[in-house]
């Protein structure tokens, strides 16, 4: 009862001792060892109290080893689970590693290192607990290297998708919230895992891809453009003057540097080609208009305008003509 009432403030106090600078409690209590920490004193007070009433109860030795393994295993356990619980994206230790390591990886590659890191952390848990029961590990080995050949074809592909994984966060082609474009599927990357990446496609449906196809497929990140690139060709008919053509090439340009969201630099306006049907003129530049909706609605008006250019000018366009002559 002791440790029990008092277990709070004990956790309290050790927490304190290594966050001495902050005055709010409850950041202490949110601290991802708090918890443990209660466990571990909680119990403490019920491995003591069966220590002291060992002579009065008369209890066995075998009474005596369960109680201290289970102290053993459950405080194993306890501290664990704090330890990965430090390893979180909610952690103070998150921001500090980050900072250290790298502060512009992106915060999926990060979480991904951190699951890996929890889950040794488990693992190596694990393995103390066997230790303690009293297992033999080297008959566990034996048994493992029994059903070896099994296990890694049967692991075959998890393996592969793991180390996809890795080479994803490794190579960072792109981020939880980037649109990309696969062979097969299209859309926003939302979650990126052991096993698989998790994508939410345009028709609203979620696709988990293998993390081994990932890693070996072509990606297009449609998010990572800076600028997208406006072009068409116009086949104007063959019997415009010149002068004309000179004069709408001119008033495209000036169109096109008069707009903010086109690139100066970017903006070619060229007669390319003479084809059968007509003269060809090429108009070419980026804009800063990268999302999907705001670059058509910029496409659809520098086509009014170009549009509205040729009227102006009595320019025709070209089509495909045949001409054919019949002889009596």
């Amino acid at each position: 009862m002791f440790f029990r009432i008092f277990s709070s403030a004990f956790s309290y106090i050790i927490i304190k001792m290594f966050k001495i600078r902050e005055k709010k409690a409850n950041k202490i209590k949110e601290s991802a060892f708090y918890r443990p920490l209660r466990v571990f004193f909680i119990i403490l007070g019920f491995y003591l109290a069966v220590v002291f009433l060992k002579v009065p109860l008369n209890l066995s030795g075998e009474i005596m080893d369960i109680a201290y393994k289970a102290f053993i295993i459950i405080s194993v356990i306890a501290f664990a689970r704090g330890l990965a619980q430090s390893f979180t994206e909610k952690s103070a230790l998150y921001q500090i590693i980050k900072e250290k390591i790298n502060p512009s990886v992106e915060d999926s590659m990060f979480d991904f290192v951190l699951k890996i890191i929890r889950g040794i952390i488990y693992v190596i848990a694990g393995f103390i607990v066997i230790t303690v029961l009293g297992i033999n590990l080297n008959g566990l080995v034996a048994g493992l290297g029994i059903g070896g050949v099994i296990v890694t074809l049967a692991a075959q592909d998890t393996a592969k998708n793991l180390f996809g994984g890795l080479v994803i966060f490794l190579d960072k082609p792109f981020a939880v919230g980037d649109w990309v474009q696969l062979e097969t599927f299209e859309g926003i990357v939302e979650d990126i895992t052991f096993r698989s990446t998790r994508v939410r496609t345009f028709e609203n449906s979620l696709v988990n891809i293998p993390n081994a196809i990932v890693s070996n497929a072509s990606i297009i990140n449609w998010s990572k453009m800076e600028k997208r690139r406006y072009r068409t060709n116009l086949c104007i008919e063959l019997d415009t003057p010149l002068e004309k053509l000179e004069n709408f090439k001119t008033r495209v340009e000036n169109m096109l540097q008069e707009r903010e969201g086109i690139f100066d630099d970017s903006i070619l306006v060229k007669f390319d080609n003479i084809t059968d049907n007509g003269l060809n003129v090429l108009v070419s530049s980026y804009t800063d208009s990268v999302d999907y909706a705001s670059y058509l609605s910029e496409r659809e008006d520098i086509n009014y305008r170009i549009m509205k250019i040729l009227q102006e000018e009595k320019i025709q366009l070209a089509y495909n003509t045949n001409t054919v002559h019949l002889k009596n």
